[in-house]
């Protein structure tokens, strides 16, 4: 497969699912990834105050996976989002489903490490 964005989900598309941005090639060393303390694009965090997030503390670097995995484009997602961070991540996000049952085929197509929806 080519180095081509694809955007993914297997959710019904029913008005109340946005589809979920599932870059193919977010795996990609020539991207640069965020890091240190960082502000979400206003398309990405759309409510409420601007707020600057520090990805070195855990709790934070989640709450901005949740918000980038639920909201982000594939540009966004390929900036903001480390595959290996996001598998030690997992299990404490809270996605909707349709966002969690997305993520999981793409993890483990890319880390062999099968997760749960």
């Amino acid at each position: 497969m080519p180095d081509e964005p694809a955007t993914a989900t297997d959710a019904p598309r029913n008005g109340w699912t946005r589809p979920v941005a599932v870059p193919a090639n977010i795996d990609d060393s020539r991207l640069e990834k965020a890091s240190g303390v960082i502000e979400l694009p206003l398309h990405v965090s759309w409510s409420g105050p601007r707020i600057r997030w520090d990805l070195a503390d855990r709790r934070q670097r989640a709450r901005v996976y949740e918000i980038v995995l639920s909201e982000g484009t594939d540009d966004d997602v390929r900036r903001f989002i480390d595959v290996d961070q996001l598998v030690d991540l997992w299990d404490d996000l809270w996605l909707a489903p349709h966002v969690r049952y997305a993520w999981a085929d793409q993890i483990e197509r890319l880390r062999r490490v099968p997760r749960r929806c």
